[in-house]
């Protein structure tokens, strides 16, 4: 019989709307080895590892009348080449070109009548380099267990990995009798399943709440425990259908000499970046950023969960904190105090968690608030945070796809309603590289801002290089020193 979608799951699938489609991805910039790299080598490579993800050889398949949540079939048809697609940029392929290019394809919902991915193979950029271009739809990828395709099609040598022979054969789809039958079935032998079988109650996620309740009072809880409400920006409004995309690349170095000399994590001085590049860029545009001021980040965290805890052998699960970042602090050094002080009280076994992991997380400010009860999460979720930061610590050793060194990767992360940036953060084999994903009439200074994150890291590295002596930074295992300091 087809798997049935999970409620959480086919949340977003309901969720989904012209300005905002529910695909996450990103885009990687690829070497090619001296023999090159063609799109037929892009074909046969992802071929051999769809084994590793099945569920990207299924599609979405409706339950007549609404009856059910929906079920993943096989797809009969299924053509690899319509999901593997090539496109080229004029030689020598700018990095704007390839951002615009991004914007474009991203802006793009998926076709739900196929499984719900796509990759784009991009030739034409400078130096006889690469790029390929992932969007999955977040329903395809069920929690931080889940495997992605970007995933599996990286090894981690120029040699190829051997894969097993794929001996894959679709299942005949069912008929709509037979989808029938069987949500019925599941109802009569489970009548909790009533409460959320029809559609507009999964719109609602009446499921879904028991699931992430705890992560939604975790929100909540933050949310009123913040007194002043985050500075008006120009990052909470009515968002469009079409995007802007735009790339940093940080050297992982100095942000460990940045650390070194102020204390702290590499997360702390990578919130702190951005914090400082969301300063000068609120100012550049005329825009007040008084003494005080504070935008609010959500960061999504991993969380180990112990097996005494969990039930089994342990494992992982998402929650959420909300940030302030001190953008109306002149002192780069002090606003990363700030924020290393409030960071420093989260559990030592949490990590951030990024693109590829993000499905738990993604659209979750106004997803948790129709959760809850109400269908106003725009207006609600505006004052909850301004903006979604993720930070997924990457291999720090190069990858490969059949040969070609990846040289760069940079995530992008799906926007929500009233939600004008996400950025994603990714450090990978000596750099740190962040997508900026903007709604393409909120933000067409995207580049600017790209600026201006570049010139806060400058402007920390520099200050790390002058700085006597490391400023104490307070450690779970000292509150009530970080608390006087943090009050100085």
């Amino acid at each position: 019989m087809p798997s049935r979608m999970s409620a959480f799951d086919a949340s977003f699938l309901f969720m989904e709307t012209p300005s905002t489609p529910m695909h996450a991805g990103g885009v990687a910039i690829f070497r090619p080895p001296s023999a090159g790299f063609d799109h037929e080598q892009l074909v046969r490579l992802i071929s051999q590892r769809l084994p590793y993800v099945p569920r990207y050889r299924q599609r979405v398949r409706d339950v007549p009348f609404g009856v059910a949540r929906p079920v993943w079939v096989d797809d009969e048809d299924f053509d690899v080449t319509y999901h593997v697609r090539r496109s080229a940029l004029p030689k020598p392929g700018s990095v704007q070109q390839l951002d615009e290019l991004v914007a474009r394809i991203m802006s793009r919902p998926l076709d739900r009548s196929r499984p719900l991915w796509e990759m784009y193979l991009v030739e034409g950029l400078a130096d006889g380099n690469f790029a390929i271009i992932t969007k999955s739809h977040e329903a395809l990828v069920d929690g931080l267990s889940a495997v992605d395709i970007a995933q599996v099609m990286l090894d981690p040598t120029d040699e190829v990995s051997s894969v097993p022979a794929d001996s894959w054969r679709p299942r005949r789809e069912p008929t709509d009798v037979e989808l029938l039958s069987q949500a019925f079935t599941e109802i009569s032998t489970r009548p909790a399943a009533a409460f959320d079988a029809v559609r507009d109650t999964a719109k609602d996620l009446s499921h879904t709440v028991t699931r992430l309740g705890e992560k939604a009072a975790g929100v909540v809880s933050a949310a009123l425990a913040i007194a002043r409400t985050p500075v008006t920006s120009p990052l909470n409004v009515t968002i469009g259908e079409q995007r802007r995309f735009a790339t940093v690349d940080l050297s992982l170095a100095d942000l460990k000499q940045v650390r070194r000399s102020f204390g702290g994590t590499i997360n702390d001085v990578i919130v702190g970046v951005i914090t400082g590049g969301l300063r000068s860029w609120l100012q550049a545009r005329g825009h007040p950023v008084r003494q005080g001021d504070a935008l609010r980040a959500m960061l999504p965290m991993s969380i180990a969960v112990p097996a005494a805890d969990s039930g089994h052998a342990g494992g992982n699960r998402v929650s959420a904190t909300l940030v302030e970042l001190p953008v109306g602090e002149g002192d780069p050094a002090i606003r990363l105090q700030q924020i290393s002080y409030q960071l420093a009280f989260l559990d030592e076994s949490s990590h951030f968690v990024g693109a590829d992991a993000i499905v738990d997380i993604a659209g979750f400010g106004p997803p948790t608030l129709h959760a809850l009860g109400s269908r106003v999460g725009s207006t609600v979720s505006s004052r909850l945070y301004n903006l979604v930061i993720t930070n997924v610590p990457g291999p720090q050793r190069p990858l490969y796809a059949a040969g070609s060194r990846m040289l760069a990767a940079y995530p992008v992360v799906p926007l929500t309603q009233n939600q004008a940036l996400s950025i994603g953060v990714i450090s990978y084999d000596g750099g740190v590289y962040i997508g900026l994903y903007g709604d393409r009439d909120a933000l067409p200074d995207i580049a600017l801002l790209s600026d201006c994150l570049r010139e806060a890291a400058d402007e920390l590295v520099e200050r790390s290089r002058s700085a006597h002596r490391p400023l104490r930074v307070v450690t779970t295992e000292d509150p009530a020193a970080g608390q006087a300091e943090g009050s100085a």
